[in-house]
């Protein structure tokens, strides 16, 4: 479904931060990426929903494709059009809105409008949105500004999410309650989902699928339950040891062995 196929990004013309990606997302599939800040992915998924061009980078070589068109030629609004919501890093509400004017500007790209079964799709997800829809975005919680922006990009009736650190400064609690609701949308829906997400324990919990990126590549993949039980996995992403332990960073940076270019 969505492919990026030998991906090179660069910034600025001369900062190269992707250095020939490969990942694929199946329909109806969830899929994370994994690695340091700075590895890449976030580029990852600025890329593949076209917003590059605000921070002047630009997909320099290989090609992104989703459903067999390629799309890292076209500008952003086209992409969304397609059917692909980036919820970004930072839970980005427009603050002076009511929260439910957040959702309705996320339909904005619709062609019928007609987005009152969507509104009441998203509050039987997020209850705690609708009792709110009225409060002014900016002065809502950490934890539900995230429900808007996630609920926002639902009304744009999405063929894959690009989620970009959905749990990023929120409590235990409530990062359960958001996840919990995205495992509900991917059922429901057969949601293709891509995730970028520091909390790997979390990230191969719901996902089917992963790849690790380090320097803007991908250096290991496969399936997430494949993942958890290797050993780098285990101790650089997880923090544990053979024994059980964790491990500071210092001790576990030595994570360099099976490099795919290698």
């Amino acid at each position: 479904m969505l492919k990026l196929i030998n991906v090179e990004v660069k910034f600025h013309e001369v900062i190269l931060v992707l250095k020939g990606l490969s990942i694929e997302v199946p329909e109806g599939k969830v899929v994370c990426l994994l690695g340091a800040n700075g590895a890449g992915k976030t580029t990852t998924l600025k890329a593949i929903s076209g917003i590059l061009d605000a921070e002047n980078g630009k997909v320099t070589d290989g090609f992104i494709e989703f459903f067999g068109q390629r799309i890292d030629r076209l500008d952003a609004e086209k992409i969304n059009e397609l059917g692909i919501q980036h919820v970004m890093e930072g839970r980005r509400v427009l603050e002076h809105l009511t929260a439910e004017e957040n959702l309705k500007a996320g339909a904005l790209g619709l062609k019928d409008r007609k987005i009152k079964n969507d509104l009441e799709k998203v509050y039987g997800y997020f209850p705690q949105i609708a009792q709110l829809r009225k409060r002014t975005a900016g002065y809502l919680s950490g934890g539900e500004q995230q429900m808007v922006v996630i609920g926002r990009a639902l009304m744009g009736r999405p063929r894959v999410f690009l989620l970009d650190e959905p749990s990023l400064g929120l409590s235990p609690r409530l990062v359960r309650e958001i996840f919990s609701i995205l495992k509900r949308i991917h059922h429901e829906n057969a949601m293709s989902m891509l995730l970028v997400e520091q909390n790997a324990m979390l990230a191969l919990e719901v996902s089917e699928y992963g790849y690790v990126i380090e320097n803007g590549r991908v250096v290991l993949d496969g399936r997430t339950e494949e993942l958890r039980e290797n050993e780098d996995i285990k101790e650089f992403y997880l923090g544990l040891s053979n024994m059980n332990q964790k491990k500071s960073y210092r001790e576990v940076k030595h994570y360099k062995r099976r490099k795919r270019w290698l």
